[in-house]
């Protein structure tokens, strides 16, 4: 025999969390492995420039002030649920989250074929933004400076756009 809650008032909505506010324009998560939060390093961007998820999903998520580019991993081999992580989820569920995403750059393995980089394009479908780019594991010198120039290209034409 199952028995249904009833009384559903301890679920919060995401809005309702705790949340840590951000401006930061680079917004990424990485998981203990740390291969996106190494190349996120390596990008060599100020303090302020990026914002790191959390890696526990029960600690507040961010919530973003400004536009921001998302960066993810993608879990699970590429096979059924679990390819986004769940941080990243419950960050997106936040609707502010979702309305100030400009772009995503993803993180993959190609040994998972046809899945590599599955999240970013999970992500990019989902929200409606572009999928900027694709690196694996923890990317490459050519990757790090791609990346590098193509976010700086890409928020100063953004902020001629503003104007």
């Amino acid at each position: 025999m199952t028995t249904q809650v009833q009384d559903r008032s301890f679920v919060k909505s995401p809005e309702s969390q705790d949340l840590v506010e951000t401006s930061a324009k680079l917004i990424y998560f990485s998981s203990v492995s740390g291969y996106t939060h190494r190349f996120a390093e390596k990008l060599g961007f100020d303090d302020g420039y990026m914002a790191r998820l959390p890696l526990i999903t029960r600690e507040p998520t961010l919530y973003a002030r400004e536009p921001f580019v998302l960066m993810l991993p993608t879990y699970g081999a590429g096979k059924g649920p679990g390819v986004v992580p769940k941080q990243v989820i419950k960050f997106l569920n936040v609707k502010n989250n979702r309305e100030l995403i400009q772009g995503v750059i993803a993180a993959g393995n190609t040994n998972f074929y046809d899945a590599y980089c599955l999240a970013g394009d999970i992500i990019s479908a989902k929200t409606n933004v572009p999928l900027m780019y694709r690196f694996e594991l923890m990317g490459t010198p050519t990757d790090v400076t791609k990346v590098r120039e193509g976010l700086d290209a890409f928020w100063q034409q953004h902020s001629l756009n503003k104007n």
